[in-house]
């Protein structure tokens, strides 16, 4: 699998201009607070006016900005954010079936609550899941659409040692069974030992270096 993306834009006084290509599954994207982290993911989610981007799987372009510009829920791109964002107002099941279809391949919502070993939380609501629960919530939710990537803002945070590694397999899951190419952005040198294999240390919105990381749960590690 090979995975190239690039985005350009601004928001406010700030501008970026990240690219990277890689040939793993999972793309870690680091650096210091205020380095345009979150900022690239959104230039990528097409969650800002002012940005271009252009993503390539396996050499086939599936999203170019500069010759079609694509709404956020057309972009067959998965957005875990940092708070989560589940509608508290309703269930597991029906935030997971929220989720939008890409071109008619969704996956159902049994299939995401598999996925996610969530089978019994259907009918619970956001107040009653447990940080860990509601991460995986929002995952399947993700999931249920079938995007072609994956992103993840500080999937870990707020999660205490016992819960993040219960949260892992779940992505492990997704990078080396389901081969979903994702990009993690975090600040935590123990999320890129668990899930990145590759690492990309941006500053002031662009790269500033590379390195190989395989993550110490990856197969066959």
């Amino acid at each position: 699998m090979s995975l190239a993306c690039h985005a350009t834009g601004r928001r406010g006084d700030f501008s970026f201009d990240i690219g990277f290509e890689s040939t793993d599954n999972a793309v870690a994207v680091v650096g210091p607070s205020g380095c345009g982290k979150t900022t690239f993911l959104h230039g990528l989610a097409g969650l800002l006016a002012e940005s271009s981007a252009r993503i390539a799987i396996d050499d086939v372009t599936v999203l170019n900005d500069a010759v079609t510009r694509r709404p956020a829920h057309r972009r067959a791109i998965g957005y875990v954010f940092q708070d989560i964002r589940l509608f508290p107002h309703l269930t597991v099941e029906q935030n997971i079936a929220f989720s939008r279809s890409y071109g008619g391949d969704e996956m159902t919502v049994a299939q995401a609550l598999d996925l996610m070993d969530l089978r019994g939380f259907e009918r619970r609501r956001p107040a009653g899941l447990s940080g860990g629960e509601a991460r995986r919530v929002a995952l399947a939710r993700a999931l249920a659409a079938r995007p072609r990537l994956l992103l993840l803002d500080e999937p870990f945070t707020g999660l205490d040692p016992a819960r993040r590694e219960r949260l892992a397999p779940y992505l492990l899951r997704l990078r080396d069974e389901v081969r979903l190419p994702m990009i993690l952005v975090s600040h935590d040198p123990r999320d890129l030992d668990l899930i990145a294999q590759d690492v990309i240390q941006i500053a002031d919105g662009r790269v500033g270096a590379a390195s190989h990381s395989p993550a110490a749960g990856a197969a066959g590690a």
